[in-house]
């Protein structure tokens, strides 16, 4: 395919990205007005974020699946349409319980758009050239984040719009994704193979994941830490993983294929974006309300507060696919945005209420950096090293595991963080001498700062500061560990045909080797 015909099928994937990035970016400022207004409190902060990436990381292997039964066009056009759903439903909420399911079905749409995509670049696009593509989704995935949290906080803080058309306004962008998918993606025929959807495997992994996670966001709040609730859920979360383990050895068609681990470079680049989720997701979602609740800053100022971040991976990830398609060398980029991405964590867990802006926004900017050399060539590298029979499965286990990583990061640090800041406000308002209840609403509950005295207001601002800047210092040695499995992993040169050429040329060597044997 022609650099044009790539790009005039790449139209709709695009748009369609867009749609995914704008459905998370587009509410992280208004979260902390979104909350307060339905008298939530922090532990649903933290599952209106990770509702939509457990949903997301549950399906993501349902929707590779479906691929190889179904048409991937129809099936992202589908995944859209569930994002439609979820919008509305999100922005009719009247109670924080509609508003999580809402995020559910988002994230049911987003698991389709996050597989699907990546498996048709991966199938029209050589290793070689897909890094410049990659560089282009880079640029996609800078625009749709700058531009999110920048919206977001114009429509939270322009009164007769409100919150609400937060989730409304990306509708539109949505049906248009479907219109020109319908337009310019135009895939090959493929024979297609009976294939069992091994529900049983996605049950267990589900309710496994489930159990754990509710179990470290009730935690230290409903109840203790060591308690029957704990050894209930957690035991029940391990056991239910483990059948799954059990399930997926035997089943003819897994969810998660354990026998693609037996390649070496599908192995690590797993375990680096596992890592790589725990670290980015878990340490960056609360930074939104680090600046509105403890800086002090409007909605729409804190989405503009978070353009150097976004700047540095828009720069690193598309300057870095660009060298790579024309070199072919791409493990020292690996490694260099492994090293770059722990600085920048490590230096964010530096920061309090009184950090100023400017060591704020290179702190950022460093971490950006390292994210967009590392995150997407975690997955060219995986591509490149497996049979085009199965990038589908690769690239959803690569998917499927990064994905993890953020629901498992922001709801393990976001129930740190619940704990942390209900800590330091009772320290501080005990040592100010004002009674417990005085820090707004109660201490799990995420505090209106506009109706709050201004001695209390410093103790909220110092107890955020201080818990925000404690999360990134947990999430460094994740990134640590991600540089340290970066490092084994062996570069090999970028193939230069298509998932779709080397299939062809699988199936026709199989097909010669068939017949030798029949023959013979």
């Amino acid at each position: 395919m022609t650099n044009r015909q790539i790009l005039q099928a790449m139209s709709g994937l695009m748009a369609g990205m867009f749609v995914a990035i704008l459905a998370g970016t587009v509410v992280a400022n208004a979260l902390p007005t979104i909350i307060a207004d339905l008298e939530a409190s922090q532990s649903s902060y933290t599952w209106v974020v990770t509702a939509e990436l457990l949903a997301m990381t549950a399906t993501v292997p349902l929707w590779g699946k479906l691929s190889d039964l179904f048409d991937k066009k129809l099936l992202l056009q589908l995944s859209l349409g569930m994002f439609v759903v979820g919008s509305l439903l999100a922005g009719f909420s009247h109670d924080v319980e509609l508003l999580i399911l809402s995020r559910v079905v988002q994230g049911i749409g987003a698991g389709g758009l996050t597989a699907l995509a990546q498996v048709v670049m991966a199938a029209i696009i050589p290793p070689r050239r897909l890094g410049k593509y990659a560089g282009i989704f880079g640029a996609v995935f800078a625009i749709g984040t700058v531009a999110g949290p920048l919206v977001g906080g114009v429509l939270v803080d322009t009164s007769w719009l409100g919150w609400r058309w937060c989730f409304f306004i990306g509708v539109p962008f949505a049906l248009l994704a479907i219109a020109m998918l319908q337009r310019t993606l135009r895939l090959p025929a493929v024979a297609r193979r009976e294939v069992k959807i091994d529900f049983l495997g996605a049950f267990l992994i589900v309710a496994g994941v489930c159990a754990l996670l509710i179990w470290v966001t009730l935690a230290g709040n409903e109840f203790d830490w060591a308690s029957w609730q704990t050894a209930a859920l957690t035991g029940a979360g391990v056991l239910l993983l483990a059948a799954a383990v059990f399930v997926e050895a035997r089943t003819a068609e897994p969810v998660i294929p354990l026998g693609i681990f037996r390649n070496r470079t599908v192995t690590l680049t797993t375990v680096a974006s596992l890592l790589v989720g725990v670290a980015m997701f878990g340490g960056t979602v609360f930074l939104s309300q680090y600046f509105q609740v403890s800086l002090g800053k409007s909605p729409t100022v804190a989405g503009l507060m978070s353009l150097p971040m976004i700047l540095g991976l828009l720069v690193s990830s598309t300057v870095a696919g660009q060298v790579i398609s024309k070199t072919g060398v791409w493990k020292r980029y690996l490694v260099a945005g492994a090293v770059i991405m722990t600085v920048g964590l490590g230096l964010l867990s530096t920061i309090d209420a009184d950090t100023s802006f400017t060591l704020l926004s290179a702190y950022m900017a460093v971490l950006g950096i390292g994210v967009g050399m590392l995150m997407q060539n975690l997955v060219l590298a995986a591509q490149n090293d497996v049979p085009a029979s199965e990038l589908g499965a690769a690239t959803s286990v690569l998917s499927f595991f990064r994905s993890m990583g953020g629901t498992i990061g922001t709801s393990v640090l976001g129930a740190i963080l619940a704990n942390r800041v209900a800590s330091e406000m009772t320290k501080g308002l005990d040592a100010a001498g004002i009674p417990a209840g005085g820090g707004g609403g109660g201490e799990n509950s995420v505090p209106d700062m506009s109706t709050l005295p201004e001695p209390v207001r410093q103790i909220v601002e110092h107890a955020y500061g201080v818990a925000t800047a404690d999360l990134f210092l947990i999430a460094t040695p994740c990134a640590l560990l991600a540089l340290l499995t970066v490092v084994f992993i062996k570069e090999k040169p970028l193939k230069t045909t298509s998932g779709m050429e080397r299939l062809a040329e699988e199936t026709a060597t199989a097909t010669e080797t068939d017949k030798t044997v029949v023959g013979g």
